[in-house]
This record gives structure tokens, sequence and C-alpha cells, in this order.
């Protein structure tokens, strides 16, 4: 089955989340909102609509991610979509879809950025690469860091667990 890539532009409505696995692998989780105005023709009248997305990311990129932006953040994310299904203690079956992040970015049209490209963390492989860090991107005038494609000998071949 292909990829399902999507890119989304909005806001964090909440600081990144980072957990690491058993083996030490970095995960960070955070929402974003995405919001589209449109007029509509019949009364003239400015419409909004508003979606929620949540967001992972592994490794390099995730400790980027937490240390780079915060809730009100204004974020390009390039992705493929993910379904999770798991139970509950009480037996009851959920499921979740999200985007696992491939790039992550500051959105530059209502703000500025600074890159500042970390060294090549040892260890560890596939998503993330090589990135920067900074302060937060959210504000019109702020600097920040994000994350950048790293070199390019990167390998993907490894899974996230």
């Amino acid at each position: 089955m292909a990829d399902s890539t999507v890119t989304i532009v909005g806001n964090l409505t909440r600081d990144p989340e980072i957990r690491y696995t058993t083996g030490g692998a970095a995960k960070a989780s955070f929402g974003v909102a995405v919001s589209r105005r449109w007029q509509n023709r019949q009364t003239q009248e400015w419409e909004e609509q508003t979606s929620f997305f949540n967001v992972v990311c592994w490794r390099d990129m995730a400790e980027n991610v937490a240390e780079s932006i915060g809730k009100g953040s204004r974020v390009v994310v390039t992705g493929r979509l993910e379904q999770r299904s798991w139970e509950t203690e009480n037996g009851d079956k959920r499921s979740v879809v999200e985007i696992v992040a491939d790039e992550i970015g500051p959105s530059l049209r209502w703000a500025t950025a600074k890159v500042n490209r970390n060294e090549r963390r040892g260890g560890s492989a596939g998503s993330g690469g090589s990135g920067g860090s900074g302060g937060d991107f959210g504000g019109a005038t702020s600097s920040a860091g994000t994350g950048t494609g790293g070199s390019g000998d990167d390998d993907f071949s490894e899974e996230p667990f």
C-alpha cells in the first residue's frame, strides 16, 4: 500500500511532548490546528472551519522539535498518514489517524527564522536527520531553528521500533 503523503500549515495547539522508547528513541507528539476561511457566495459573510491533527516525529527530529517550537508556533508539516489501533483497559477498541512527520519547519508567511545546524548525533538513524535548534518561531519577528534534510546519507531502513 502506498504512503498517503500530506502537507499541512497551521498553529501548534500544545507544546510538543517528548517521550523515549525502551530502546532510547525519542518520540515527540503535538497537535496542529489548520484553519480555512472562505466567503459564502450567497450571504457574502466570511466563514471559517478549523481542523485538528495529531503529529508525531521520531529521533533527532523529535528532540529538535521539542527544543524549537511551542504552543502557538506556526509550522509546515509534511508526512504520511498512519492509523493506530489499541484496546483500553475496559476492553473498548480505539483507533486514531495521525501524521508521522518527515519534515517540520516554521511557516515564514508572518515570521522570520534563523536555522542553526546541529552536529550530527551518533547512533540514530531514520527520520529526522540533522537539524537546527533555536528559539520559538511562532512570533512575527522571532528567530528559530528547523530541521534540515541532512547530508543525504541517512539510513531509512530502520523501523521506529
